[in-house]
């Protein structure tokens, strides 16, 4: 479906992964279109799953959240049901922002945002290795955020 989108969807996407608070005539008069077509190209956009969701976007920093981890993680075993177990466990702790099976030698990577090293200390003792599914972790603390967007490269859709 991404394949098939034509230039108006793509600016409107990008508009919106820019700026979600843009009315539907801000929009439209952006991508040189009339208020109403406008708006039903971004209801169907939204009815085919393209846009999820509309966020105010928050400064972790600013609310205090300064410690960033990226952990591997290896399971005791990786039959179904303990991958199953694994991820509904780790879908509960809000501390792990993004979580994703890995192929290689990791099963999977978690990014894990905490206040600080101690909060994030606790979350490891209480939580991952208390895991009778965890079998091996190792923590990449980040050190220098260089780039962190959630604006994905529209532009790349519409090239040959």
């Amino acid at each position: 479906m991404a394949n098939s989108l034509a230039q108006a969807d793509l600016q409107i996407l990008s508009l919106l992964q820019s700026d979600a608070t843009l009315s539907t005539g801000e929009i439209a008069e952006r991508v040189n279109l009339s208020q109403s077509p406008c708006w039903r190209r971004i209801n169907k956009l939204e009815q085919e799953g393209l846009i999820r969701g509309r966020v105010a976007l928050l400064d972790r920093t600013a609310l205090g959240m300064d410690v960033v981890v990226f952990a591997t993680i290896n399971l005791t075993s990786t039959g179904r049901q303990n991958l199953l177990t694994f991820e509904q466990e780790i879908v509960r702790h809000p501390e792990v922002v993004e979580c994703y099976t890995m192929t290689g030698i990791w099963d999977y990577m978690l990014k894990i945002v905490t206040r600080d090293i101690r909060h994030y200390e606790r979350f490891v003792r209480d939580t991952l290795a208390a895991s009778p599914s965890v079998r091996e972790m190792h923590s990449h603390v980040a050190v220098t955020e260089i780039k962190n967007t959630t604006a994905l490269p529209l532009e790349t859709q519409s090239a040959g």
